[in-house]
């Protein structure tokens, strides 16, 4: 059998300046750990051979596949506020790209597949763990409805990397709408190369928001659209207690999706400031900062597009301003309205956004559960005996002054118990990628070569809003000794 990927290669038909044509550096023993069979049928790909050892090679970087046309993408960005002109694919390499079967173009990038000419002196290459967290939390975002990039595959290389310490190489095959991101347009910006930027927004507006293509102001569009996504996208991320933990401009997609989970982590305890990644050391991009520092890198994408907008340039910087004017009500609206489904209001009254930030609140002063307490609230929301949600408060008393007030409030609405607690089960998980459990499927898989917890918690977060009783461990938060207190980059 032979491993056929049906590519097209529309981003490595745009100029050089774009990319660097380099090929993945074979690894020594590939060995595929985990196929995501599902997407690949998705993608047009048959999962039986891509699971032999043929398939493997492709997979780990070892052989590239016919039809593939192997770039490393170009990109700059600002890295913790910090500008760099030039950053792009260290450690990545496009394939190409496949039209899935709802007619939707997506990159096959093999990430950790060896140096490219943006590698800054590193060795392009991944460790097991980075790849293993990747594939676990945005398969999980996946799962919750989120905007992300999926994960095809992992395989480990039969090679170490060194980090720290020596570790397992690995490889994870991650597919995307596009790899497009603010940085690529800061990288021709930088250069004030006006007609790259010309040529770069029309391929995105070509491939993410074709709804533009006759629009009469198609680069005014082009950054509305941006910006509808993005706060829509956040908004999402926080309705779930995500936290990103690096939103450099050149990991903010311009096509909407969740992209590069480093440092990324889920909170337990509510707590607007939280910060897991051990880079991120001033909290820039902490669990509440997030919207802001989403403008932020919005703002820096209208700068790029000035030249598109008008030669005047105080014209154009009064349009783009106007244009980023509508993400704050963008972001509000699709949080507030989320936080209302999370409590059960179907409908939207005076006073409520003051109850939900009481509870928001009261559930920060208690360090209660974000993900539980709202699961529970839903189980209250069936049978007001229930008191799950009570028992995530250091406090009781203070949830039950809040409950008062919220069976008050949902009392005015016509649905029954059953039909409210089945509507909040539907929005508020269960399961999300808890990070002792992560940790504790990676030092299973990187001490012991043991998949069999990864493969259990891959299962388990597939099916984020279902009951599970048989897992109902993994809806548990850790324990003191459990936590985890910082996440890492991987790089």
């Amino acid at each position: 059998m032979t491993v056929h990927f049906p590519f097209q290669n529309s981003y490595s038909a745009l100029p050089d300046s774009f990319f660097a044509r380099v090929a993945p550096t074979p690894v020594a023993a590939p060995r595929l750990i985990k196929l995501n069979r599902p997407l690949a049928v998705q993608l047009g790909l048959d999962p039986d051979v891509l699971e032999t050892p043929e398939g493997a090679e492709i997979l780990a970087g070892k052989t590239v596949p016919a039809g593939a046309d192997p770039i490393a993408m170009a990109y700059a960005g600002h890295q913790f506020g910090q500008f760099v002109p030039q950053l792009g694919d260290g450690r990545a390499v496009l394939l190409g790209e496949v039209i899935d079967k709802d007619g939707i173009r997506r990159d096959i990038q093999l990430k950790g597949s060896g140096p490219t000419p943006f590698s800054r002196r590193g060795d392009g290459r991944a460790a097991l763990g980075p790849v293993l967290r990747e594939y676990i939390v945005s398969e999980a975002m996946f799962a919750l409805g989120i905007p992300t990039t999926r994960s095809l595959a992992a395989a480990v290389t039969g090679e170490h990397v060194i980090r720290e310490t020596a570790l397992p190489g690995a490889v994870l095959t991650r597919v995307a709408s596009s790899h497009i991101r603010v940085g690529t347009f800061q990288f021709f910006a930088v250069r004030r190369d006006t007609d790259a930027i010309r040529r770069l927004a029309d391929h995105v507006i070509a491939r993410h928001y074709p709804e533009l293509l006759g629009a009469e102001r198609p680069y005014h569009a082009l950054l509305g659209g941006v910006v509808a996504r993005q706060a829509d996208l956040v908004a999402r991320w926080l309705l779930v207690g995500f936290i990103h933990g690096v939103m450099n401009t050149d990991n903010s997609s311009i096509s909407g999706e969740t992209i590069d989970y480093g440092p990324c982590a889920f909170m337990d305890a509510y707590n607007p400031s939280q910060v897991f990644s051990s880079i991120d050391e001033m909290g820039r991009y902490a669990y509440a900062n997030q919207p802001r520092i989403a403008l932020w890198n919005l703002t820096r994408l209208a700068e790029c597009l000035l030249p598109l907008f008008s030669e005047d340039q105080e014209k154009a910087v009064a349009k783009a301003q106007d244009i980023l004017g509508a993400f704050s009500d963008t972001f509000s609206d699709g949080y507030q309205a989320g936080l209302r489904k999370k409590i059960g209001l179907f409908t939207e009254r005076d006073g409520d956004n003051a109850l939900i930030q009481d509870l928001l609140d009261a559930m920060a002063k208690n360090q209660a559960d974000f993900t539980l307490t709202f699961r529970k609230l839903g189980d209250a929301a069936g049978d007001p005996a229930a008191d799950d949600a009570r028992a995530q408060f250091m406090d009781p008393a203070a949830f039950d002054e809040w409950a008062r007030r919220w069976h008050e409030r949902t009392a005015l609405e016509p649905q029954t118990a059953a039909e409210r607690q089945a509507a909040m089960h539907a929005v508020n998980p269960m399961f999300i990628p808890r990070n002792h459990r992560v940790e504790a499927v990676i030092q299973a898989a990187v001490n012991d070569d043991d998949y069999t917890p990864f493969e259990e918690f891959v299962k388990v977060l597939a099916k984020p809003f279902e009951g599970q009783p048989d897992y109902a461990a993994y809806a548990d938060p850790p324990l003191p000794e459990q936590r985890v207190l910082q996440t890492f980059c991987g790089t």
